[in-house]
């Protein structure tokens, strides 16, 4: 049993989600600090916070281009996986995002199950890479909902390293694999993936003001105790910049007709699954490999993943597969706003369209 006191939303609507989180106070750090202390070992990354300013004018004319051209696709997949997980879970549906990243298409994947007429409820859960899964959070929903219908939502997978620990947590609580929903699934580690396409997921591309103004999740003993859900901070300073909820009614407008409309499904197969592991392997190994990397959490593959390394941590170089593709214009923006060395390597980073490579310190 948890001290949680009251359980929070955060900018969405109560029925939306259930944030499993302690809100908390943490002092905030510079990302310089911050990387010397988690690539020294003395802390955990998932112990320490730095502060997230406000998306700049310019960056948010690009997201608003990542909006015109990736909303309808969005919402196409959304309905896909909402028919396709109807189709195959035929008692109550418990989503259980993890935040930040899953939370967007937990919510709309609620909305879309809802209208199909399925027991669903939606929570936000923290999963921390190295530490685990929150088992106060688990132990919350499990108590309530039966846990042959719980499915694990994400914006996207990486190179897989969320999808490893999430297997791993997961064995405490269940002899069966977890089941990961994304929408884009290019390392092959899904249980149901709209496609395997490294393409910008316009969420993919902000923090916080897409996410309910929460931030990403803490474990640290000075402000989380054992009993206590894994904390986050809220970024109430950023509540004038704050769209989430106007971004899953946007993309809503497009899931709910695309339900109405069609029929299509999601559907992902073990040869599907098998092929992306392959090729996103090699990938990673040839960067690996070139740059002398022992650790691999400083690799970020993937347009959201290459994108958010540069917004939150120290980068040594981006790896593209192009200058001119209009996918790749907000993490241009932000090579160009702080100068970081980039590469064009198409035939390198395939499945990828693109790669950060945090430096080391």
């Amino acid at each position: 049993m948890t001290t949680q006191s009251k359980f929070i939303s955060g900018t969405y609507g109560g029925s939306d989600v259930t944030f499993l989180l302690k809100p908390i106070k943490l002092e905030a750090i510079d990302v310089a600090s911050k990387e010397a202390a988690i690539q020294s070992g003395l802390r955990h990354y998932s112990e320490t916070i730095s502060f997230e300013g406000a998306p700049e004018a310019g960056y948010m004319e690009i997201f608003d281009g990542a909006m015109s051209a990736g909303a309808a696709r969005m919402g196409r997949e959304v309905a896909a996986l909402a028919r396709s997980i109807s189709n195959q879970i035929k008692g109550p549906i418990t989503l259980a995002s993890l935040v930040r990243a899953g939370v967007p298409l937990g919510v709309l994947l609620k909305r879309a199950l809802s209208r199909l007429k399925k027991d669903v409820e939606h929570f936000g859960i923290s999963i921390i890479r190295d530490r685990g899964i929150d088992c106060n959070a688990m132990h919350h929903i499990i108590e309530r909902r039966p846990i042959e219908g719980l499915l694990f939502v994400d914006g996207w997978t990486g190179k897989g390293a969320i999808s490893n620990e999430l297997e791993r947590s997961f064995h405490s609580f269940s002899a069966q694999p977890p089941k990961l929903v994304v929408l884009a699934d290019p390392c092959g580690r899904a249980w149901l993936a709209a496609s395997s396409e490294d393409w910008l997921i316009p969420s993919g591309i902000l923090g916080s003001t897409v996410s309910g103004l929460i931030s990403r999740s803490i474990l640290n003993e000075q402000v989380t105790g054992p009993e206590d859900f894994h904390g986050t901070v809220i970024w109430d300073h950023l509540m004038s910049h704050d769209i989430s909820a106007a971004f899953v009614d946007n993309v809503w407008t497009h899931a709910a007709t695309a339900l109405d409309q069609n029929n299509d499904i999601a559907q992902w197969t073990d040869n599907d699954r098998s092929s992306h592991q392959r090729r996103s392997r090699e990938a990673i190994n040839r960067i690996a490999a070139e740059f002398a990397v022992e650790n691999f959490n400083r690799i970020k593959p993937g347009i959201a993943e290459a994108t958010r390394a540069i917004l939150r941590r120290m980068p040594q170089i981006v790896f593209l597969s192009s200058v001119e593709d209009a996918e790749l214009a907000a993490l241009l923006y932000l090579i160009r706003e702080k100068n970081v060395p980039f590469q064009v390597v198409s035939e390198k980073i395939q499945p990828y369209r693109a790669i950060t490579l945090i430096q080391t310190v």
